[in-house]
């Protein structure tokens, strides 16, 4: 059963929808519940719909693969990442610059495939994503670079990836040992809650935020867009907030949902 925080009116208001993956859509490698009816529900009522993962371990081809190896067709696996948004914010603010990345060998590629020039010995700035290939021998000559007060980007704030196993360190987790080592927060955090994904999104589709619903597991960055951005948003217990977090909790969404199940079930009635 669902739970609304605010009349459940806006669900059936929506134009549009932006979905998590990691957590919501799917698990690791497992599928959850009610995740391709709701994207068959979506087609049916003519609703613009994308995927939205702050996860930067796998480029957007991974996720475009993974999605339609899940059973996701191919024209609706439309994927937008932290990566994405990253590579985005460097070519605006940053062209031209040389970047020392501390993220996996498929992020490095994304990078390299969209210009962006990578050094390992004299960069500009550095740039840290979910980095699931991290050796202490990079995240030392990262730190390295931290100190000396080269610019800092970090890809998105999360701090546990959700698994079938339990929750994983994610960026975040890196991020405070980073900060331990060197005193320094991120200059600038990339993906959500950042609300620059929503607000491209809603440009391509000819819609205001307030007129689009964001569907997550994680209240500080998936809730959190509807602070930062305007859109609406659900939470789903399927991933990493348990229904106690809820209690004390900055965000709060405008309904709460065990799965995409519920969700698809609350559109419909």
């Amino acid at each position: 059963m669902s739970t609304s925080n605010l009349n459940q009116q806006f669900l059936i208001e929506a134009k549009a929808f932006l979905l998590d993956m990691d957590g919501t859509f799917f698990l690791g490698d497992i599928l959850l519940p009610g995740a391709l009816e709701l994207v068959k529900l979506f087609n049916q009522r003519g609703l613009p719909f994308s995927f939205l993962s702050n996860n930067t371990s796998r480029s957007k081809l991974d996720y475009i693969q993974k999605l339609k190896d899940l059973g996701v067709k191919e024209e609706d696996a439309r994927v937008y990442t932290a990566g994405d948004a990253t590579i985005a914010y460097l070519k605006k603010h940053h062209s031209g610059s040389k970047v020392f990345l501390l993220g996996t060998p498929s992020l490095a590629e994304s990078f390299r495939a969209a210009g962006i020039s990578l050094s390992d010995n004299h960069p500009d700035l550095v740039v840290i994503g979910y980095d699931t290939s991290l050796t202490y021998a990079r995240l030392s000559v990262f730190c390295s670079f931290v100190r000396q007060g080269l610019p800092y980007i970090a890809t998105h704030p999360d701090v546990n990836c959700p698994m079938p196993g339990g929750p994983v360190p994610d960026i975040g987790a890196i991020m405070s040992l980073v900060e331990a080592s060197t005193g320094r927060k991120a200059d600038v955090v990339i993906g959500k809650p950042n609300p620059g994904i929503v607000y491209a999104l809603a440009e391509e589709w000819g819609l205001e935020p307030k007129e689009m619903v964001m569907v997550g597991d994680r209240l500080y960055t998936d809730i959190a867009l509807g602070e930062t951005s305007g859109v609406r948003t659900v939470l789903v217990l399927s991933g990493e907030t348990r229904r106690e977090d809820l209690a004390n909790a900055k965000n709060q969404p405008d309904l709460v949902c065990e799965n995409l199940t519920d969700l698809t079930w609350d559109i419909i009635n």
